[in-house]
Formats: structure tokens, C-alpha cells, sequence
């Protein structure tokens, strides 16, 4: 078994003062940094960033060659660390993402990111789908309130219910903690 590492959309604009501020960005992305050094030390050339461009300005955020658009600081690839650029929450979707993990002969994924409720939620079902075997990592992923019909859903209840309903059928899900024990 070749684990590989999938870092997805830890980018500016979900910090503050970007343009789509999540819940606790600085949390998740500083668990990921401690997954990304894990990686860095024992299998360097198994690390996958994913980088969202919004395709049609009118999404606000991810706006091509701007500063929120760029990795952030935390987690910016090294030098020879693959990055994939998507357009999709699906990192999967109209991607190279698939052929990089199939070169490196990858059959389990780690995943850490951005945001819990579209792009992490849709990667790890397309990563099952694709017959990968995952682990998510809850405590490195961030997501923001939500509001349905007059209602406001709290970030902490958003990212639970996304993290639930992938626990079993899509990933094993575990702390930063655990998986670096």
C-alpha cells in the first residue's frame, strides 16, 4: 500500500481578510502543516497539493493570479511537491490529480483542507468512488455557517455533519493527534 497526501484549497482568501473567510482556518491549517511535515520527513514524493481557480469571476474568491487565490504560508508547496490546479469542488473533476496519484503508484490518500461542506466532502466521495482507501483528517479541515431557508447552521455544526456523514462509507476519520501517533 502507497499512502499519498492531498492537501485541498488551504488558500488566502479562506483566512482572514479574504474574501471567504472560513471558521478557524488558522487551526486546520496549522494540523495540516504538522500532516504536511509528517509527509515531508518519511515520503516526500507522495504530497499532492490541490489549488481551486475560479473559472467565472462572479464566484468572488479564488480569482486568478490574485493573492487569495495563492496557497497560504502554512502549507505552500515545496520545491518538486506536485500541485494540481482545479475548477471544481471535485479535485478529481477535469483534473490530473487521478494520473499523478495512478504514476506514483498511490492506493490510500490522506486528506486535509478546505472547506469541509463542498470541496473536501466532494474529493473523499470521488475518492471512494475511484476505489481509494481514506483517511480524513476532521481536525485539519474548516468550513463556515451555513443558512437554508432563514435558518443559520453554526461552522461547528456544518463540519460535523459533513465529517459524519463520510466517517464509515467514504473515510476513516481521525484527529491530526492520532495520525501522527
Amino acid at each position: 500500500m502507497t499512502t499519498g497526501l492531498i492537501l485541498i484549497d488551504i488558500q488566502n482568501d479562506y483566512f482572514p481578510n479574504g474574501k471567504m473567510e472560513l471558521s478557524q482556518p488558522k487551526q486546520a491549517a496549522a494540523n495540516a502543516a504538522e500532516v504536511l511535515e509528517r509527509f515531508r520527513t518519511d515520503r516526500k514524493d507522495l504530497i499532492f497539493h490541490v489549488q481551486h481557480i475560479a473559472a467565472d469571476p462572479a464566484q468572488g474568491f479564488f480569482l486568478p493570479n490574485t493573492e487569495g487565490a495563492e496557497i497560504n504560508e502554512s502549507v505552500k508547496p515545496a520545491e518538486g511537491e506536485s500541485l494540481t490546479v482545479k475548477h471544481f469542488p471535485n479535485s478529481f473533476l477535469q483534473t490530473d490529480l487521478e494520473n499523478k496519484l495512478k504514476e506514483k503508484g498511490v492506493t490510500e490518500l490522506v486528506i486535509v483542507g478546505m472547506m469541509t461542506h463542498m470541496c473536501i466532502d466532494a474529493t473523499v466521495r470521488a475518492a471512494a468512488d475511484l476505489g481509494y482507501s481514506t483517511t480524513l483528517i476532521e481536525d485539519a479541515c474548516a468550513t463556515r455557517e451555513l443558512s437554508y431557508r432563514g435558518r443559520t447552521v453554526s461552522a461547528q455544526h456544518v463540519h460535523d455533519s459533513f465529517i459524519g456523514a463520510l466517517e464509515g462509507a467514504y473515510a476513516r476519520v481521525i484527529s491530526t493527534k492520532d495520525f501522527l501517533n
